[in-house]
């Protein structure tokens, strides 16, 4: 399956199926579960969640999306704005990945200082 992409300030109040739609100003991508069930897929663009790549012509996300809340559980990767499935994962995978995936935003959040942290510790020196 192939989807068309289109760079939206604002996500539309409906979105079809065979459509993603990216917001660069909210930091967030959009689109209908490949599946047909017919749930949002919201992807949030950020360090610790998803990657989005744009080439001129296509775009991908990375990683694959795991749609485990939904009674689908679809996994699949957007590549190209090429749907490419992926292996279902049991109940242990998912939430071995939740846990590798709070982790992740732990010891990214965590190590950081906030800019008045940052203004403050500088100055003192």
């Amino acid at each position: 399956m192939i989807l068309q992409h289109k760079f939206v300030e604002t996500i539309p109040d409906d979105v079809p199926f065979g459509w993603l739609f990216i917001s660069i100003k909210y930091k967030t991508a959009i689109h209908r579960c490949i599946c047909g069930c017919g749930g949002e897929v919201v992807t949030p663009i950020s360090p610790t969640d998803w990657k989005l790549t744009f080439d001129g012509r296509s775009v991908s996300l990375s990683p694959s999306i795991g749609n485990w809340n939904f009674d689908c559980r679809s996994h699949y990767w957007i590549v190209n704005n090429e749907v490419v499935n992926a292996p279902k994962w049991s109940d242990r995978q998912i939430k071995s990945g939740r846990k590798r995936d709070a982790e992740r935003k732990k010891t990214f959040f965590g190590g950081r200082k906030s800019k008045r942290q940052t203004k403050r510790s500088s100055r003192r020196k």
